[in-house]
Order: C-alpha cells, then structure tokens, then sequence
C-alpha cells in the first residue's frame, strides 16, 4: 500500500512540474516575442498667442 501512495505522489508532483514548467516556458517565449515598449516621445510645440 506504501508503494502505490508513493507512486501516486510522484506522478502528482511530476504532473505539476511538467504544468509549471510549460508555463514558465510559455511565458518566456511570449516574451520574447513581444516587441520592446519604448516610452512615447512628446514633442512639445509652443506657440506665442496672436493679437488682433
């Protein structure tokens, strides 16, 4: 009966490294897809008010 309930536990926990490792590898790869953020350049433009 030991062996079975180490058995089982093995599977489980092999189970749940192979889900965790999938998702870390997953994640990584989308990342590395993505393209960079590059924080948007503001132009400031002034402008001096007419009098008419």
């Amino acid at each position: 009966m030991t062996d079975l309930l180490m058995l089982v536990g093995a599977s489980i926990g092999s189970m749940a490294f192979g889900l965790l490792a999938a998702y870390w590898a997953l994640r990584v790869g989308f990342a590395l897809i993505q393209p960079r953020r590059r924080p948007a350049k503001v132009k400031v433009q002034t402008e001096t008010a007419g009098i008419s």
